[in-house]
């Protein structure tokens, strides 16, 4: 209970640091550059030495990649049922279909099932989540903004960043073992993701007209935080019959709100802005609730 206290109270910071102007307007960027160049490499490199690579965790990458493929399918149904424009469609696609798998779902995790598992959502997040943004996300945004991208530089985006190739040397030094002290001191940087991400996210959050976004808001949100996780449940629990603390905390993680950098993507290729800023303001903190639902009901269901 703490953890969440302290994701709560980090959350409200933000908000209050942006309102009271005690930091300059770029402060989220900084916040981030840290998150992403420092504390995350740490986190992945720290979770990931001692962590078995197995079929569940097979499975947790797969996650966010069949979330995605679903997400986009049902999106063009909605689209065309709301008779939505192509921007709104592919602004759906983006932050209805990629989870915070990182700035959210790494402090969650740590909060409702302890620092131990951070290495599964590890595995969700740069596996799934990230090297999806920077392939099929990178195509999306540019498919529904007719713009255009080669395969190299979505090769080049993923092989450059700084959290995926502290992935590809975690992996290469698992044979490695680590002084005491370096376990120790990547473990307190790994410790500061929690309170710096959501503060971050805090500061970022935007509100603005609901009532004529609400068809799309209600879809996209609905799709992200309550029909994601129960397709993987579907898949993974009731027709694969697996259970267990990995499976539980795959499905956690597709519960996640919407992913703050596809929500950047998103606006970069002008796709329906003020749906996308909805989406993350109004997802992220309602997600606490559903989160806190779902923590429960898989404590019921994954034995």
């Amino acid at each position: 209970m703490a953890n969440v206290v302290l994701l709560a109270i980090a959350l409200i910071l933000g908000l209050y640091l942006k309102k009271s102007g005690k930091l300059p307007t770029n402060a989220p960027a900084t916040l981030n550059g840290y998150i992403i160049y420092v504390a995350l490499p740490a986190a992945v490199i720290k979770y990931l030495h001692d962590i078995t690579i197995n079929y569940d965790l097979i499975l947790t990458a797969l996650m966010a990649w069949i979330i995605f493929g679903a997400g986009w399918i049902f999106f063009i149904a909605v689209g065309k049922l709301f008779n939505l424009s192509r921007s709104a469609r592919g602004a759906l696609v983006l932050v209805g279909g990629l989870g915070n798998t990182s700035f959210v779902g790494l402090p969650m995790i740590e909060a409702w099932y302890g620092k131990e598992l951070l290495g599964v959502g590890i595995i969700a997040d740069q596996l799934g989540s990230f090297m999806l943004l920077s392939t099929f996300g990178v195509f999306a945004a540019n498919y529904y903004s007719s713009g255009s991208i080669s395969a190299r530089a979505m090769l080049k985006k993923v092989l450059l960043f700084p959290p995926f190739q502290a992935l590809c040397l975690a992996l290469i030094l698992k044979p490695v073992p680590f002084h005491p002290i370096a376990m120790t001191v990547m473990q307190k940087l790994a410790d500061t993701i929690a309170p710096v991400a959501l503060v971050s996210v805090g500061y970022q959050l935007h509100f603005g007209s609901v009532l004529s976004l609400l068809k799309p808001l209600t879809a996209g949100l609905l799709h992200k935080l309550i029909l994601a996780p129960l397709l993987i449940v579907a898949l993974y629990i009731w027709l694969l019959g697996k259970g267990g603390d990995v499976i539980a905390v795959t499905v956690f993680e597709a519960a996640m709100p919407p992913m703050i950098t596809a929500g950047i993507v998103a606006v970069e290729h002008d796709l329906e802005p003020q749906l996308v800023a909805l989406m993350i303001g109004i997802g992220i903190p309602l997600s606490f609730i559903t989160l806190a639902g779902w923590h429960e009901v898989l404590a019921m269901i994954v034995r």
